[in-house]
């Protein structure tokens, strides 16, 4: 694993948009006083000229927005690059990226989700650099910061951290124009349900994962490493973290069906689903019912509703880094070790 150096305080992150951008009121201020809090911990913060601009679902053309990208990768002072927002479209993006050239430099870290994992997932099965699975820049407004965002960056800067799942989850994000430094809006009890039927579950592997609905577009295309990281990485074992955006249970099961028919799941330790944002039940079959009915086959601990994701808040997850990862009586824990 290519891992960046550790994050420190003086240094820059820099902020971009490779899917859409950050347009609204009331999101511009969220990002406003984002960097404002991010500069008071110590870093110093630019952004690319693209961040505050979208049309048609993207913040800039398709090849605007892999040089804008590239500016920060190719930036020596730049440590982290912490994403905009996600999207609909960075995908189209990825044609005017030279990953050969990306390959030659200095690996830094990235954090986002959503959208982003077309940079994550191919980041790390391609080019084996990790990165950060959690909250895009607006999160950082928030008064307090709530653990997730400061677990992120404890473990950019090389801490190897337990997280520990949460008490409570948000079911509605609290929105107001005048305070965008709101907590997240806990209202709802977080039950980790280990779905294979075992009382408690350990298990080890390499991370690999992101957003369920991103994936799905890489399998079978050129940027398809999958076979090649599963083979090169057998020995540690595969730990797939999932979650999906906005689907029904009927793709869901195709998009399983196929990821493990192209033999996605092979060196498999086993897989933790995050809590999907919007999932339509057709014939009444449950999300959980659905993975069971895709990967129950599979012989591998399966746990469901975990903090990843869509639904805040989210732990933070390293995108190619050994996860240790515990769930028993509806509560969990991820070790994270940067090796």
């Amino acid at each position: 694993m290519n891992y960046p150096e550790n994050l420190k305080l003086g240094d820059t992150i820099g902020i971009c948009a490779p899917s859409a951008g950050i347009t609204s009121p009331e999101k511009i201020l969220k990002l406003d006083k984002a960097i404002e809090q991010l500069e008071e911990l110590g870093y110093k913060v630019i952004q690319t000229k693209s961040v505050r601009k979208e049309e048609r679902g993207r913040s800039t053309s398709a090849k605007e927005r892999a040089e804008e990208f590239m500016q920060l990768l190719e930036n020596d002072d730049v440590k982290l690059i912490l994403f905009a927002t996600g999207g609909d479209f960075l995908c189209e993006m990825l044609d005017y990226l030279d990953f050969d050239k990306i390959k030659k430099l200095k690996p830094k870290w990235m954090q986002g989700y959503s959208d982003i994992t077309g940079i994550s997932f191919l980041f790390n099965t391609i080019l084996e650099i990790p990165s950060m699975y959690s909250q895009t820049v607006k999160d950082y407004a928030m008064k307090p910061l709530y653990r997730n965002l400061t677990d992120s960056l404890k473990i950019e800067s090389g801490e190897e951290i337990i997280q520990f799942s949460f008490e409570l989850y948000e079911k509605e994000c609290l929105e107001n124009d005048d305070n965008p430094h709101l907590p997240y809006n806990l209202t709802e009890k977080v039950e980790w349900k280990n779905i294979t039927g075992e009382e408690k579950i350990i298990m080890q592997g390499r991370s690999l994962g992101g957003c369920l609905d991103c994936i799905k577009c890489f399998i079978g295309t050129k940027y398809d490493n999958v076979k090649n990281y599963l083979e090169k990485y057998k020995n540690d074992g595969i730990i797939w973290f999932l979650e999906c955006f906005e689907m029904n249970t009927p793709e869901v099961f195709r998009t399983l069906w196929q990821m493990k028919n192209a033999d996605y799941f092979k060196y498999c330790k086993g897989i933790i689903f995050g809590r999907p944002l919007m999932i339509r039940e057709d014939y009444e079959i449950t999300f959980n019912q659905t993975v069971k009915d895709a990967l129950g086959n599979l012989n591998i601990p399966i746990i469901c509703d975990a903090d990843i994701g869509h639904v805040s808040p989210q732990l933070a997850t390293v995108n190619g880094a050994i996860l240790k990862i515990t769930s028993e009586n509806g509560k969990g824990n991820v070790q994270t070790f940067l090796r």
